[in-house]
């Protein structure tokens, strides 16, 4: 499988050789739904959290006598029945992490990456130097490019011009070839990577 090669203009730029086995077949998708599942999980906070009858502050003491008094007996004023009072079974803080395995991630990666080469949604430019860190010389570029809608690009730290223009555009979110993951790969509707950062990532995929 090659790639088409485009300058920042959207000009071609020459040709890529794909060096790292794409996964042809069903293998794999199982991993893509636990490595995404374990991503998502990650990202919950946690922290909610009720008081129980034994957190509410409050006395002790009974509010009124057993009997004698016409009404139900009450013997705490923590009482899950009470406005006030404790919750059942409410939630405490807790961590939603899910373990897994080292190769169940890295064939995820792999088979999400495939998948998205096998759809054509992965463009490869020269680079991504930008003259000036101005969020429309950005939208300039990925309109060049024909990239509408959200889109991941994968480059170097060493592109801060990028970084500066980026970040202010909702739909167009940033990686580096060592820290991009198999939800980035996913989520977004296109994939673009300079050719350096390909390079990495295609030896990442390789390991």
């Amino acid at each position: 499988m090659k790639l088409t090669v485009k300058n920042i203009s959207g000009g071609d730029a020459g040709e890529l050789e794909v060096k790292f086995p794409v996964i042809t077949d069903g293998r794999g998708t199982q991993a893509v739904h636990d490595t995404v599942v374990a991503h998502m999980a990650a990202q919950r906070m946690g922290t909610a959290c009720t008081k129980n009858v034994g957190d509410v502050n409050g006395t002790n003491r009974k509010p009124w006598r057993q009997k004698g008094t016409g009404r139900a007996r009450a013997g705490s004023f923590a009482s899950p029945l009470w406005r006030g009072g404790g919750v059942v079974f409410g939630p405490k803080p807790r961590d939603f992490s899910k373990k897994v395995n080292a190769k169940t991630r890295d064939l995820a990666l792999r088979k999400a990456f495939s998948e998205r080469l096998k759809a054509g949604e992965v463009t490869v430019v020269e680079d991504f130097n930008l003259g000036a860190p101005k969020t429309k010389e950005c939208v300039k570029a990925l309109a060049a490019l024909k990239l509408d809608g959200s889109t991941l690009v994968v480059t170097g730290p060493e592109s801060k011009n990028l970084t500066l223009a980026a970040r202010n555009l909702e739909k167009v979110s940033l990686a580096t070839p060592e820290s991009v993951n198999t939800y980035q790969l996913l989520h977004p509707k296109n994939l673009v990577f300079t050719r350096g950062a390909y390079e990495k990532f295609e030896q990442r995929l390789g390991e």
